[in-house]
């Protein structure tokens, strides 16, 4: 292995997530061979979500001089050039760029709620579900206020475009991701040359045009361009690393975990559950009917796909335990996080069906699923409820998927969409079992989970990455996963319990009703 990374042809991938930003550097059989992470958090200013530029560069930097040290201390080599590098962040989102390339206003990220007037007037003007984190509702909603920076605007992308574009110098996006900018035509596999001439007279008193200040789109395998000698000391400060290495399409969270599941095939989908979470299907064909539940994106290589977003999954439970921590710690126990979650999660499974009549909202921020511009966590119980740790715990995994559970049923029951399987990654599926089951009982589906699946999106984009400089002529990428990747390989499958998915329609029934109550807290929790 040590010839093989010091040869530069390992292959590296990292992802911004929404708490972590990981590297995960893959090996000739393109399993992971090395990895490295740095923990970040975004913060609320002016009423805004965002990372500050410092925290974007600060943490690429240290998560891969953590990569770089599991390699020297599992191998004994060092990294000087790759075989390849893919780049990927949380969707959606809103960074815009001057004729000087300075950034006009602060990154504002997927979780922000405040564009609800331009998303509801703009799905009207397409015809087609324009969500509040779409880039496009962030521009219009903009322009909507008057603000004084969209008629600077030269060029607007995601943090993962923004990242990619540094380090290579070339403003593309991958489709998967593009379409979580601005809606995408299936059949040309580029924007909708049509829904932005409407949007140009739209913002006709702008000295741009929407398609001048919007990124290349790229399909996977395309050549993205190569890491410059800029690029390579900004990744690397020790500069050990040399440019050259090509770089794949920068993709979104959800492409990557579309790639990481084996689920761009139609009919395939995925569940990416962490501090946000989305349920994916490929879609035979396009949806009866527009629903602002469901947006509409692509895979990495351009396919339908019918995406539940909800902004809350286990930010909520983090605290909980992190709270549970610092207990034991004032008693003067230590014990490691992973023992305490395992812990959580295996209790959960000892509550009671009804969770003993216990009810919680998740809601750190908003939830368009339901109805809410803001959140406000909470746990609510009658005095004659079981509260237990069992109950507690099990009612905080049952709403952790309960936004995504009240999506997915629209475009599963309503729609009557098809799926053949459905995969299952992120960090509510580390513990074994408990998760899984909570979601097949939650979907009424088999889920699968694979030994991959804690990797994530950061070997997501590093198979994509491989995937452009190793497939065979004409390769489609489905074909590349299947039988380059995965071989037939679908994971540890766990089907539904017919009374657990019984006692999850029931939980839904009280967390619908309580939501006047999360009202209430969202109106007077000032």
């Amino acid at each position: 292995m040590k010839e093989y990374i010091e040869s530069g042809k390992a292959v590296l991938g990292i992802e911004f997530g929404s708490t972590r930003i990981k590297a995960v550097l893959i090996g000739e059989d393109r399993s992971p061979i090395a990895s490295g992470s740095h923990d970040w958090e975004n913060s609320l200013e002016n009423g805004v979500w965002t990372y500050s530029l410092d925290a974007i560069w600060a943490g690429l930097q240290d998560c891969y001089a953590k990569m770089a040290e599991d390699v020297k201390s599992r191998y004994g080599a060092e990294i000087t050039s790759l075989g390849a590098i893919g780049f990927s962040g949380m969707m959606h989102g809103y960074m815009a760029f001057d004729k000087n390339d300075e950034l006009l206003v602060p990154f504002r990220t997927w979780r922000n709620t405040i564009t609800e007037q331009a998303s509801e007037e703009l799905t009207e003007l397409f015809g087609y579900p324009i969500p509040q984190r779409w880039s496009i509702a962030h521009l219009y909603q903009a322009m909507l206020n008057g603000e004084e920076h969209v008629k600077d605007i030269t060029f607007m992308t995601t943090l993962a475009g923004y990242i990619h574009w540094m380090l290579s110098g070339e403003k593309v996006m991958g489709i998967g991701e593009a379409s979580g900018m601005f809606p995408i035509d299936i059949e040309t596999k580029d924007f909708n040359k049509c829904m932005i001439a409407q949007f140009d007279e739209k913002a006709a008193a702008y000295p741009w045009k929407l398609e001048d200040i919007l990124p290349k789109v790229l399909l996977a395998g395309d050549d993205a361009g190569r890491l410059t000698a800029e690029g390579a000391k900004l990744l690397d400060p020790t500069g050990k690393l040399q440019p050259g290495a090509p770089m794949c399409p920068p993709e979104g969270d959800a492409g990557t975990g579309m790639a990481a599941t084996n689920s761009v095939r139609v009919r395939t989908g995925n569940i990416s559950a962490g501090t946000s979470v989305f349920g994916m299907v490929v879609l035979e064909h396009e949806l009866k009917e527009v629903h602002h539940e469901i947006d509409l994106v692509t895979t990495p290589d351009g396919n339908l796909v019918g995406m539940v977003h909800c902004n809350n999954c286990t930010s909520d439970l983090n605290a909980w335990v992190n709270c549970f921590k610092e207990f034991l710690e004032s008693l003067g126990v230590d014990v490691s996080m992973p023992k305490i979650y395992d812990a959580f999660y295996y209790e959960a499974e000892k509550g009671d069906p009804d969770c003993g009549g216990l009810l919680a909202y998740n809601y750190f921020s908003g939830e368009h699923t339901t109805g809410f511009e803001e959140g406000r966590p909470l746990f609510v119980r009658k005095p004659d409820n079981k509260f237990s740790f069992a109950n507690f715990a099990k009612v905080n995994l049952y709403t952790a998927l309960g936004a995504l559970k009240a999506g997915l049923d629209i475009m599963l029951v309503d729609e009557g969409v098809k799926l053949d399987r459905i995969t299952g990654h992120g960090g509510l599926y580390k513990t074994p079992r408990v998760g899984q089951q909570i979601t097949a009982n939650a979907i009424n589906a088999p889920v699968s989970v694979m030994k991959t699946a804690g990797e994530g999106g950061a070997w997501g984009i590093a198979l994509l990455a491989d995937y452009m400089i190793s497939k065979d002529d004409s390769e489609p990428l489905d074909e590349y996963l299947e039988n380059k990747v995965f071989a037939g390989n679908e994971g540890s499958v766990i089907d539904p319990q017919p009374e657990e998915v019984d006692s999850f329609n029931e939980f839904m029934k009280r967390y619908k009703t309580g939501l006047t109550i999360e009202r209430a807290a969202v109106d007077n929790l000032r």
